[in-house]
């Protein structure tokens, strides 16, 4: 008896939760690290995509410019699309996701802009600089916004390194002095500071009566959580019916 009430006790006490992956719909697949759905699947493509063009543009501006800045640029390029493109690839065998192999119209615009421009030319350098910053800020947001909501944890590690990549390559773009900020369709203002005019205005909020309470009630709700309380209880009822049995063996022993 004592046996079976210790083990009762292990299992209440050591048993880990398990939670079964939530239905989120059809485009929603369960993996070993959570739902895989259309975001994180559209994160690789366009990571993919982003090194199609970015890695050639950071050669690009290692071998057509003369400006240290932005063959430095060109280097962090290289070397961070390097990496993310190893885990791309990782990571859609393990989701079975196809990848893009060509850049896209836009990205092969831009390609072209600095394959046109002039080698050691002002205007390369320029061209290398916002095109390459502008597009960067694009793709932080859209990482950032996979990042906050997934529930996939192999996605979200990856979106995490993702952003940091791009962050440092944002950094040393805007390093080389030439990205023009006063271009808003490009790089486009901050906006989330300013108030809202969406929607009317609350109305001010009423607060509401406090009820006393006695002391040794509410120092007992806001000091032990519901879960340790239940805890007790369910350890109280074991032991308890572990000294009863005791005591019966007891009196059985010694009449």
């Amino acid at each position: 008896m004592r046996i079976l009430l210790i083990t009762l006790l292990v299992l209440l006490v050591g048993a880990p939760p398990a939670f079964a992956q939530k239905d989120l719909g059809p485009d929603y697949v369960p993996t070993a690290f959570g739902p895989m759905g259309p975001a994180g699947r559209d994160l690789l493509q366009k990571v993919a995509l982003a090194g199609l063009w970015e890695g050639p543009a950071g050669r690009m501006g290692l071998e057509k410019s003369a400006n240290p800045k932005v063959q430095e640029a060109g280097r962090h390029l290289i070397e961070g699309h390097a990496d993310l493109d190893r885990r791309t690839v990782e990571l859609a065998r393990t989701f079975n996701v196809q990848l893009p192999t060509q850049p896209n119209e836009s990205q092969q615009g831009w390609l072209n802009e600095m394959t046109a421009a002039p080698a050691r030319s002002a205007e390369f350098d320029k061209v290398f600089a916002n095109r390459l910053r502008a597009a960067h800020g694009v793709v932080y947001k859209f990482l950032a916004t996979v990042r906050t909501g997934t529930r996939n944890t192999a996605i979200r590690d990856y979106a995490k390194v993702c952003m940091e990549t791009v962050l440092d390559h944002m950094t040393v773009l805007e390093a080389t002095g030439l990205v023009d900020f006063n271009d808003t369709e490009a790089i486009p203002l901050a906006l989330v500071a300013q108030p809202s005019s969406a929607g009317p205005s609350l109305p001010p909020r009423v607060p509401e009566p406090v009820v006393p309470q006695n002391s040794a009630q509410q120092q007992q709700d806001d000091g032990i959580p519901d879960g340790l309380l239940g805890l007790g209880v369910v350890a109280a009822v074991v032991a308890g019916i572990w000294l009863w049995s005791g005591g019966r063996s007891s009196r059985k022993m010694h009449p």
